[in-house]
Parts: C-alpha cells; structure tokens; sequence
C-alpha cells in the first residue's frame, strides 16, 4: 500500500481559496498513492484560534466540495485534514456546546473514497488548550471512528488525541490496523511527537501514519516532521521541517502477522473496547 502524507504550511498572508486550491492540485498529483492523508485545520492554522468562527463552514462547505473533487480526480482515499465545522443550533447538542448562537464549532475530520463520496468524519475528541483556545472554542467529539479499506482499517485521530492511549486501543478494538493522526503539532514540543507516535505504534501493533503542518499558526512555529511507524515502532519515514509530500509503502499485512508473533494484545487485562463506527 502505498501513502502520501502533504505536509502543508500554512501561510496567514495566502488567502484560504487560493490555499484550497493548491493543496486540491497536490493531492490530483498523487495518482500513484492509495491513500493520502492532509493535517489538522489546515484551512486556518491550529493555533490561530482568532480564525475558528470566521474559518468555520458547514461539513459539506467550500473544502468538502473541493477535496471531494480532488480525491476523485486522484482516484485516491483522501483523509483531508480536519476543518473547523460549524453546526447549527438545532443541531448542536452532540458533543458539547460552543459558538454559542450561531451554533457550535468542531474540529472534524473528513475522508473521501476514490469516487470523492463521503466515507466517515470525525470530530475531535480531545481539545487542546486547558482553558483557553480550542478547549472553550469547540465542542468536543464523542464517537470514535474508523474506515475500512480494501487493504487496511484506519483508525481516526486528531493531534492532541495522540496523548491518550485509552482512544487508540479503542479503535484498535473497533478493528483499526492502521492509526491516522492529523495535526498541527508545535515545534517546541516536536521530541513528543516523534515520541508518541512510535509509542502509539508499539502498544497497539499498527501502523501509524501521522501528517503534521509546516509554517506558524498565528505565532506558533510547526513541528512538521510527518512520520511513519510500523507495528514494531520502526519509523519508515519521516519529513523535515518545511513543506514536504512524504510517500511511503506499507504492507498491511504486517499488523496480523506482529500480533500473531508477539501476541501482547491478547495478555490485556484491563480495560473494554469501545465500539467504533464508520
């Protein structure tokens, strides 16, 4: 199998249209890729929480159209990052409130089969910021998400989501194989990045291919460095620092063959899975 992460920068001064549009040619590049995967709110920067309720567009916005088109011009699965998505009043109640009259806010993840249908979106779970930011501007996902491909299941997260092993092995009992993590990671935190990822990897024997930001969120500098992990916690790939499309192939079929060789997850004693869906 063979995937492309785009690890995109994110520009204040480029106007968001124009942004779509070149990261849609991007992904209409990868037509020798399966799977292409974008990073975390890529449309107006994690970290520029200013831009949340003016960026916020419906789930089936101006990016859901375009990405639509683009991953069926590819012929490509397409995670496409996450938007921030805002939802009606009178559908507000999943997941918690915020944005008050003009309805909520998510940060929702969106993944587009070859023929650029709708195959699953999730919203973030875990928000970033304590008290402030992301953590009181957007209401919190509830479900946990997966989507089955002709090779592999992936298992959907979002940047800080990574922290939180208990979402991971959910989704691996929800039948994930592979662990995808869109983000817009900082640079002063990148050891944990790497750190986390191939931990992920490790005790949940999957891969996982996780797609970060390059540039500076209103101030903040980007860690980039996508990576690559397989189940072994071997890195297959990892980006520098700018923009960078890293592609890799990856069997698949190495997720039953590390957990029959080393059945760890078999010995667990705590803990229940979590039903997903997708």
């Amino acid at each position: 199998m063979r995937a492309s992460l785009l690890q995109i920068a994110v520009d204040e001064a480029e106007p968001v249209d124009v942004r779509r549009q070149r990261v849609a040619s991007l992904v209409r590049q990868q037509t020798d890729s399966d799977l292409v995967i974008l990073p975390e709110l890529w449309t107006t920067g994690a970290f520029a929480f200013e831009s949340f309720d003016t960026g916020a567009e419906p789930l089936e916005g101006p990016t859901y159209e375009v990405m639509a088109k683009a991953a069926s011009d590819a012929g490509v699965w397409l995670h496409a990052g996450s938007i921030p998505e805002r939802v009606a009043p009178d559908g507000a109640a999943d997941g918690g409130a915020a944005g008050g009259s003009a309805g909520a806010l998510f940060n929702t993840s969106l993944v587009f089969s070859p023929s650029g249908e709708l195959a699953a979106s999730y919203r973030k779970i875990h928000r970033f910021g304590f008290d402030k930011g992301e953590a009181v501007l957007m209401g919190a996902g509830s479900e946990l998400v997966t989507v089955r491909l002709p090779e592999t299941t992936l298992g959907l997260t979002t940047c800080y989501d990574l922290r939180f092993p208990e979402l991971f092995r959910g989704l691996v009992d929800a039948g994930a194989e592979t662990l995808v993590v869109c983000a817009g990671w900082p640079e002063r935190r990148r050891s944990h990045w790497t750190l986390l990822a191939r931990a992920r990897a490790v005790e949940d024997q999957s891969f996982v291919l996780a797609c970060g930001t390059a540039g500076t969120h209103a101030g903040v500098p980007q860690a980039g460095h996508s990576i690559v992990v397989d189940p072994w916690g071997e890195v297959l790939a990892e980006a520098g620092a700018g923009e960078e499309v890293l592609t890799v192939e990856f069997d698949p079929g190495r997720v039953g063959a590390t957990r029959e060789q080393f059945p760890a997850l078999k010995d667990r004693v705590l803990g229940v899975g979590v039903p997903g869906r997708g």
